[in-house]
């Protein structure tokens, strides 16, 4: 996830036309050059993929490793009032760039939602522990990615459910917006934390949960 040295993870303001809100794309710049992010779907226009950006490549590529599932928040899949169109197919075309199922958290159930690229939403009104439990099955031996918003990334961290979280500081400040952190005082206390600042001003962090924690 990323976020803006003030912690907004996303701006203010989500609507179609604009799904990080007033933020725009100035929290993933650092993202599209990566061989990554150019590789995540093949009818994408591909921009020229810089060595200057391996470095941030190196974080980038973890999204995809050993992921059997994800889990979303409502407003990842979709603008304010998505729900009442059931026609909406979330913001990525035919062919997501995730390969498998997904978990849509939302309070508006509906079919699961079969897509190219064996991409399967599955809407539930579920607690987080309960989708957790979900995904895990649909992930078989795999990993189950938390992939946002933030509100549901703070959630799951506020349980204890988060093993490993990868957050990419911006070196920008968007003043509004919805915060990462709020209400997580000491969760640092939990994780092993390391850094690595890339050239492109980004500062990766991890936080690793011990196993014995």
């Amino acid at each position: 996830m990323s976020v803006s040295l003030d912690g907004f993870a996303t701006g203010e303001g989500q609507s179609l036309a604009s799904p990080f809100g007033h933020a725009g794309t100035r929290l993933t710049e650092w993202f599209f050059p990566t061989a990554t992010f150019q590789g995540m779907t093949g009818d994408r226009e591909r921009e020229p993929v810089s060595l200057a950006s391996e470095p941030d490549d190196r974080f980038a590529r973890r999204w995809g490793e050993n992921i059997g599932a994800e889990i979303m928040g409502a407003n990842k899949f979709g603008p304010p009032g998505w729900q009442d169109d059931p026609e909406w197919r979330g913001w990525w075309g035919d062919n997501p760039p995730f390969h498998t199922p997904v978990v849509v958290l939302t309070h508006h159930e509906r079919a699961p939602l079969e897509c190219k690229g064996d991409n399967t939403f599955y809407f539930v009104n579920a607690s987080n522990r309960d989708a957790l439990t979900l995904a895990r099955e649909l992930a078989g031996d795999r990993d189950v990615r938390i992939g946002g918003g933030p509100t549901i990334v703070r959630g799951f961290l506020a349980e204890g459910l988060v093993d490993m979280l990868h957050v990419a500081v911006v070196p920008i400040i968007l003043g509004r917006g919805v915060r990462l952190w709020d209400r997580l005082e000491g969760l640092e206390r939990d994780f092993t934390v390391e850094s690595e600042t890339t050239p492109s001003g980004t500062t990766h962090i991890t936080f690793t949960k011990a196993a014995s924690r």
